[in-house]
């Protein structure tokens, strides 16, 4: 069952049109990779399908509905989330506040507080420092905390805006090796990441956006594979 359909969605920044007519989509339980390079409109893409942004043209339905009077915070409520590009921790708040914060939607406690020891089983660093202010940790530590609050919302579809960016080579395997976890518990993931080999990976399926349009999709082993994507992202 298809979770999140995209038809001709276009974005305008002023006369700059950053999106050009995208179609995609995601199903039910799927992890799809975004791939690009700088500027290539896949943060706008991200933010719009989360609310951020207001598409000029084209359509998004999510479980079968459309989302185009829909806002940011009802899409929340809706099983939507997005782990943002550069984090977006709340610097002053402790790892267990910014936990807290990501079921600001929700009102049953004890469920929350089960998703809560949940999220620090599944990321056992972030245990370690529940006391500690969110802007004291590492880049890699404040990842965890992103990727931690925006599932305490329960999210059906987990939207993942570049989680490598920064971070050292151990913490980059431990973020996806997250990455992999959460997909196998059933959440569906559209993650945007520049590390094409890496997304690649551990994706099912995969789309190349070039200049704020899609030119490649297909199975992530085929993309892999193909000429174009070596030679564009790989570095083959």
């Amino acid at each position: 069952m298809l979770l999140l359909t995209v038809e001709n969605l276009k974005v305008s920044y002023g006369g700059i049109q950053a999106l050009k007519g995208i179609d995609l989509h995601l199903a039910q339980g799927e992890l799809v990779t975004l791939i690009g390079s700088n500027g290539a409109g896949k943060t706008t893409l991200l933010k719009t399908l989360a609310g951020l942004l207001h598409p000029s043209a084209g359509k998004i339905h999510y479980t079968g509905e459309s989302l185009q009077h829909c806002a940011a915070h009802q899409r929340v409520r809706k099983g939507m989330a997005l782990v943002p590009e550069g984090r977006g921790v709340f610097a002053r708040l402790t790892v267990q506040e910014n936990l807290q914060m990501g079921a600001y939607s929700r009102s049953d406690q004890h469920e929350i507080s089960a998703d809560l020891a949940r999220m620090y089983e599944l990321f056992p660093r972030l245990a370690e420092r529940k006391n500690q202010l969110a802007g004291t940790l590492s880049g890699g530590e404040q990842q965890m905390v992103a990727m931690a609050r925006a599932l305490m919302s329960r999210p059906k579809l987990l939207m993942l805006d570049e989680p490598s960016m920064g971070l050292a080579p151990m913490m980059v395997a431990k973020i996806f090796d997250t990455i992999r976890d959460i997909s196998a518990q059933g959440v569906s993931i559209l993650l945007v990441e520049q590390n094409a080999r890496l997304a690649l990976q551990v994706a099912q399926r995969g789309y190349v956006l070039e200049s704020g349009a899609i030119t490649l999709s297909g199975a992530a082993s085929e993309l892999l594979g193909s000429d174009a994507v070596q030679t564009a992202y790989l570095g083959c």
